[in-house]
């Protein structure tokens, strides 16, 4: 299905090639029709030339230099398109009856030719599998199913020889390294202590960190040519969200390794290093946003952005401001805030087990919301197992503040302000949105941020 068709081409009009493309087209059922030479670029299709056919639904797509190497697409409409591999050779045929792959013919491109045989072979492979599996659930026999499951084996068996065929026949070729991108090896069991093979949970974490340590064993993401199809982001999506472990400390590492390999390769560098930047601020995992400010601090604040524009380091610059001081474990920006009674209260003095900060503003529906059931649910069953709140009235209206302490009754945890912001606050601990909350530990080191009351009394009730 296409999911985004642009006539303009991105990215291709900027680099020059050697040689030359021409591809002959002949639809017979399309006579006289304008048809598209699109391609696939990060999951979506891009238009990049166009043809009217004649009476006899022929015409030729051509240009002065070479395309980029990857999955093409002739197209006339969302019903009628096929898929066709581009590889070194561009000078080519295409003859179909109907816009289907089962029935092209391809002539004067060896890696073309190859990967529309592949198609069929493929296509027939999986209906075979498909009988298969409707076989196994008819068959209640243990014998039975153990015979279908090695027949199932034995195709996987087939195409993966299939795909090796082509890389020996073919190596270095586009063809074969598409071919091979998505194939990830699995583990042998075998190989493994019996202890390990008899004991599910040690056997599903072998099997997970196998995965993780050969995911990309045949999917090169230097290879500038693999940016031209429908997989390189969706894999790297599946590694960074399933494959890795879900938190800062885990993802860290492996995927600023991921981009320094990116570097040298422009236009991969600058997709990899925007999708992990977007990925870790828009992530729902909590601490992510430190992974931001890794990227922001090594390639968009020093200007190895090349693609950023002001309004986009301008951005990036604001983030890191309100992200870097308040990071988990981190020890939290030290505060000493005026109290409603004109004294001073010290963050870091209070002596308590955990501590949480509330930042919050009266005149917020959520904030008033939040005070109140958080009171109830958190505060009053904590207080006493050694919770302490530190409660910041962001905004400087005096008699507001003391109005809503006295509604709501917040005398016995501890109240203050900053009427000039002259410590900070707002940036330190990035109250952009309030309410905002930070639960601290018993030396004040940042545990969690931006918790729900419910979330708070989650964590409390196994800590206290």
């Amino acid at each position: 299905m296409l999911k985004y068709f642009l006539s303009a081409l991105l990215f291709v009009n900027t680099v020059s090639f050697a040689g030359k493309y021409n591809i002959e087209v002949r639809i017979n059922s399309a006579p006289r029709q304008k048809l598209v030479l699109a391609y696939y670029f990060l999951g979506n299709v891009y238009g990049k030339d166009t043809v009217v056919l004649d009476g006899n639904g022929a015409g030729v797509f051509t240009g002065d230099s070479l395309l980029p190497q990857g999955l093409y697409m002739i197209y006339l409409d969302n019903e009628n398109h096929f898929d066709f591999l581009l590889g070194a050779d561009q000078v080519l045929s295409l003859k179909n009856e109907k816009f289907s792959f089962n029935k092209l013919k391809v002539k004067g491109a060896a890696e073309t030719e190859e990967f529309e045989k592949y198609l069929v072979f493929f296509r027939d492979l999986q209906k075979q599998k498909a009988r298969l599996r409707e076989a196994m659930q008819n068959t209640a026999a243990r014998g039975g199913q153990e015979k279908i499951n090695k027949q199932q084996d034995g195709l996987t068996a087939k195409l993966h020889n299939y795909r090796q065929n082509i890389k020996e026949k073919y190596p270095g070729t586009f063809l074969s390294c598409f071919l091979l991108s998505n194939y990830v090896p699995t583990l042998d069991i075998s190989t493994l202590p019996e202890e390990v093979r008899d004991n599910d949970s040690l056997l599903l974490m072998a099997r997970f960190n196998y995965q993780k340590e050969h995911y990309w064993d045949n999917f090169d993401y230097t290879d500038k040519r693999m940016l031209y199809t429908p997989f390189y982001k969706k894999k790297l999506e599946k590694w960074f969200t399933k494959v890795l472990c879900q938190n800062y400390d885990s993802v860290k590492v492996p995927v600023m390794d991921f981009i320094e390999d990116t570097r040298p390769h422009k236009r991969i560098f600058q997709f990899v290093a925007s999708y992990f930047l977007n990925s870790s601020i828009n992530s729902n995992i909590m601490g992510m946003d430190a992974l931001f400010v890794d990227i922001a601090k090594r390639y968009y604040l020093p200007g190895d952005a090349f693609w950023a524009n002001k309004e986009t380091m301008d951005k990036v610059k604001e983030n890191v401001l309100f992200f870097e001081n308040n990071l988990i474990g981190n020890t939290a920006p030290g505060l000493t805030l005026e109290n409603v009674d004109g004294g001073y209260s010290c963050l870091h003095e209070i002596d308590a087990a955990y501590t949480v900060i509330i930042i919050y503003e009266p005149g917020c529906s959520h904030c008033n919301a939040f005070i109140s059931e958080f009171y109830k649910e958190v505060y009053l069953p904590f207080r006493d197992k050694g919770l302490e709140v530190y409660a910041i009235y962001s905004m400087g209206d005096k008699d507001e503040w003391v109005g809503f302490l006295t509604e709501h009754n917040l005398y016995d945890w501890v109240n203050v302000w900053d009427e000039n912001n002259v410590s900070g606050f707002k940036v330190l601990y990035d109250a952009r949105k309030t309410p905002v909350t930070y639960l601290l530990d018993k030396d004040k080191e940042i545990v969690a941020k931006k918790l729900s009351a419910g979330q708070l009394r989650s964590f409390l009730e196994d800590k206290l």
